[in-house]
């Protein structure tokens, strides 16, 4: 009896299995493809803009409005960025190569495997940027 129920189980799997479903059936849509025209494309080239060097022109004066502000707020100037000499070199440590202590934080190694020697590299424990040696 064990053995006819296990038989008539697999048997059952098997046939199941062989049974063929139909592909789902695909809606019929037709797409309509927008063609635009292709844009036109000159013989020549377009004429050179003429150069104005910023620096030389004054910027137009003009006077305030009845509803303006008289005051004129002047937008703060950029941070100036540091120049690559600025910087702080890193100091190699002794028996570890690829490895350096950061001018910053000289208790901790930065890894600094695969830089090359006067990358700027940012301090992982401080954020402050220092040089490979």
């Amino acid at each position: 009896m064990k053995w006819s129920f296990w038989f008539g189980l697999l048997a059952t799997f098997a046939l199941a299995a062989c049974e063929i479903d139909e592909p789902p059936q695909r809606s019929v849509t037709t797409r309509t493809v927008s063609r635009y025209p292709a844009p036109e494309q000159s013989k020549y080239p377009p004429p050179p803009q003429p150069f104005t060097d910023p620096s030389q022109q004054s910027a137009p004066v003009t006077a305030p409005g009845p509803y303006e502000d008289t005051a004129i707020a002047s937008a703060p100037a950029p941070a100036p960025q540091a120049a690559k000499g600025d910087y702080p070199y890193g100091v190699p440590v002794e028996g570890k190569p690829g490895f350096v202590r950061s001018p910053y934080s000289p208790d901790k190694m930065t890894d600094v495997r695969g830089y090359a020697p006067g990358t700027e590299v940012k301090d992982p424990y401080t954020g402050k940027i220092f040089l490979v040696p």
